[in-house]
């Protein structure tokens, strides 16, 4: 009963974390929003519709069926890492407001539950909305897919926004991000099933398994394309929710290091 009463206590505390986030976001809600939703809109255009007549079909899908879930999935890494990275690391070192938080009684973990559960609520409302605008483009062959594409958006949060906040607590200033960025977000979007299939290339195949957003990513493609598979289901989303749990603990004790150091 003790534990259960603490956990309560902590995840109210985290809503804290939570609501804050929000009045803060909410004051440039437009700004805020902008890039999450206009750089998948781009990239369809740019890729789906510029490219498609020359690819032609792929697994009996237009290029832009094909591409569509991997652009939701976009839309949760960037949301996720960069809320986690750069936005965490400012909150963190220059405007100080975890260390404001901890003189309340939020403590570290509820400080990175609270990042997490806003970042998880931001990137599942964007995944859905880049979901709805897929499937009124009819490029969503299941368009009840985008009653999934939140929760799966979510859940692919943890671990994205998880290796956010890891950086940041290992970085000595800002512009280190762009390394994590370049050698490891980057290969993940590029090299993940978003832009072409892995299926006939094993050895891109095995490494990308290593990748959280990978198994992100096509849960959001078997869920677009009505694809669904029992076996399947269950080892993207168990591994996908063991990076989560790993990721987020690993982003715990880096934090508590860093702000009570």
């Amino acid at each position: 009963m003790a534990k259960m009463s603490d956990l309560i206590i902590s995840l109210r505390l985290a809503w804290r974390v939570v609501v804050r986030n929000w009045i803060v976001y909410r004051k440039d809600f437009l700004a805020n929003i902008s890039p999450t939703l206009a750089d998948p809109a781009l990239m369809m255009t740019a890729l789906g519709m510029g490219l498609s007549p020359f690819i032609g079909s792929i697994h009996g899908l237009s290029y832009s069926q094909y591409l569509a879930p991997g652009m939701a999935a976009t839309t949760v890494l960037f949301t996720a890492f960069f809320e986690c990275s750069y936005g965490f690391y400012v909150r963190m070192t220059f405007e100080s407001v975890f260390k404001a938080m901890l003189t309340t009684p939020i403590g570290t973990r509820e400080v990175v539950l609270g990042e997490f559960i806003w970042v998880a609520i931001r990137a599942g409302l964007m995944s859905g909305g880049v979901g709805i605008v897929l499937a009124l483009f009819h490029l969503l062959p299941n368009p009840w897919a985008v009653l999934l594409f939140p929760l799966i958006g979510g859940l692919l949060s943890i671990p994205c926004g998880a290796i956010g906040s890891i950086a940041a607590s290992y970085v000595r200033n800002i512009n280190q991000f762009q390394t994590v960025y370049s050698f490891l977000i980057a290969p993940m979007y590029f090299i993940s099933g978003t832009f072409f299939p892995l299926g006939d290339r094993p050895f891109l195949g095995a490494i990308v398994q290593v990748s959280p957003f990978f198994h992100g990513v096509t849960l959001l493609q078997m869920a677009a394309w009505n694809q669904f598979s029992l076996p399947r289901v269950s080892y993207h989303l168990g591994v996908m929710l063991a990076y989560g749990l790993i990721l987020g603990l690993w982003s715990i004790v880096r934090v508590r290091k860093k702000l009570v150091s």
